[in-house]
């Protein structure tokens, strides 16, 4: 059957292919940043310290790290197809999300530790890893996805939108965690994941009878010649490329400068400018709501006008900005903290809408699970596991200036909790150099594109 029969060709089937898959990502981006505004309340609620909340949120990436759990969802995906692996992908992280759930409401871990660590610290950072492992895999997949239903259309639009819903979903947490948390208790906002996830799964399997349509509608399609089957010395191919390992780089180190910032921006509100616990959150909830617009606006721009290599460069050097601008000692006014996050919603919204689909022009279809598997593995080692964990110890063994105990009305009565008090320069130190960083990275990406010809340069079409 010709090109022009596949069901890819209608306009109104592809974006409802994308938007059922993108409901997937939405409520685990969700559940992966709920967490992000309840570090003072498990500080003050459940004991925990900064270096324990650290060990949980890089929790994320241990088996996608140890286990190579990335690696073989990728490998997975290029030889079982999205549908199966999706299907797994979603179930991961159901499972993950409810493990989180019960290991902050029950009072059976009280008191006990496993293998030197607080049960529930380690109850509740298994389930973390294992939602890491769903929300990855869901993560290529979707990627691929769109690289399959929208090749030769609006690739890097369709990306930056589901981008967009993802980031919803880190809006909302961000924006609703705590007071969920404070309006029923501090497992609430794992529990509204857990039934979200539920209706991610329901979407995805729709999805997957329209993915069945769509292979009906191509007998002739790449899919079904073996020539262009993913193999496994297919790997070598793609470590080999210098430009492969430099669109790596970029990625660890941005996003480095961003997420686990993400993970300890509603404390640094409380701690750095004075906002309220119960809405620390709403500050870096504009970060996400502002990438909601621009992602797609730069992805279409990029499927234009192309400037790939450019609009990364762009991008690192607002996060790095932003960043220096939260790092100054002395700048302790609520207004800049809105100006330095709306900085870094742009830097989060460029490097992205340019990043995903300039992989297509440096590797081939059939590998491209694969790609996308390796490069989130180091993004997992890297930004996902190690920082987070990094910037928790930074903070306990550099950073704290002292500890109180207060009274506060939690759930309709008044509680006893213990504030802890930190002082942020050095943490934010830090995510300026990563910034740094990933700006060299993203120089020497133009560089390679302008001798390899990868055509990053170029509207998005343009793929091998």
């Amino acid at each position: 059957m010709s090109q022009t029969t596949s069901l890819r060709e209608q306009k109104t089937v592809r974006w409802t292919a994308m938007a059922l898959v993108s409901m997937g990502m939405l409520c685990g981006y969700y559940v992966a940043d709920v967490a992000s505004p309840l570090k003072p309340l498990l500080e003050g609620q459940l004991g925990w310290t900064s270096t324990e909340y650290g060990f949980y949120t890089g929790a994320y990436g241990w088996f996608n790290v140890f286990l190579g759990m990335l690696v073989v969802g990728g490998i997975v995906l290029d030889r079982l197809g999205a549908r199966l692996t999706g299907f797994l992908a979603i179930a991961f992280m159901f499972l993950g999300t409810a493990a989180q759930w019960w290991a902050l409401a029950t009072t059976s871990l009280a008191g006990s530790q496993w293998l030197g660590v607080k049960a529930q610290v380690l109850m509740a950072a298994l389930g973390y890893a294992l939602f890491g492992v769903g929300i990855e895999w869901f993560g290529i997949t979707a990627t691929k996805i769109i690289v399959r239903w929208f090749k030769g259309h609006e690739m890097a639009l369709a990306m930056g939108l589901q981008v967009a819903v993802g980031r919803l979903g880190t809006a909302v947490a961000l924006g609703s965690g705590a007071a969920i948390a404070v309006a029923l208790s501090v497992a609430g906002p794992f529990m509204v994941g857990t039934l979200a996830l539920a209706f991610g799964l329901v979407a995805f399997l729709f999805f997957a009878s329209l993915d069945r349509r769509l292979d009906a509608s191509e007998r002739g399609s790449e899919s079904a010649n073996p020539e262009d089957q993913f193999r496994l010395s297919d790997i070598g191919g793609i470590l080999s490329d210098r430009g492969f390992w430099l669109l790596t780089g970029l990625c660890a180190l941005f996003y480095s400068a961003v997420f686990p910032f993400l993970k300890y921006a509603p404390d640094l509100m409380v701690q750095k400018f004075g906002i309220e616990e119960r809405l620390s959150g709403i500050i870096p909830s504009l970060l996400p709501f502002g990438t909601i617009l621009l992602t797609p606006f730069f992805g279409n721009l990029y499927d234009r006008k192309g400037k790939g290599a450019t609009i990364m460069l762009l991008g690192a050097l607002f996060i790095t900005g932003s960043h220096l601008l939260l790092a100054v000692p002395f700048l302790k006014f609520w207004p800049v903290a809105v100006v330095a996050v709306l900085l870094l919603g742009v830097g989060f919204s460029l490097v992205p809408s340019a990043m995903w689909p300039s992989v297509p022009k440096i590797v081939e279809e059939r590998r491209l699970g694969t790609a996308y598997a390796l490069i989130f593995f180091i993004q997992n080692l890297v930004a996902l596991m190690g920082v987070p964990y990094l910037i928790g110890w930074v903070l306990d063994r550099f950073c704290l200036r002292g500890k109180e105990t207060v009274t506060q009305e939690i759930a309709g009565k008044l509680e006893e909790i213990v504030r802890v008090h930190y002082d942020y320069t050095l943490p934010m130190l830090l995510f300026v150099l990563f910034g740094l960083l990933a700006v060299g990275f993203a120089l020497a990406m133009k560089a390679e594109d302008r001798r390899r010809g990868y055509g990053l340069e170029l509207p998005a079409g343009n793929v091998k």
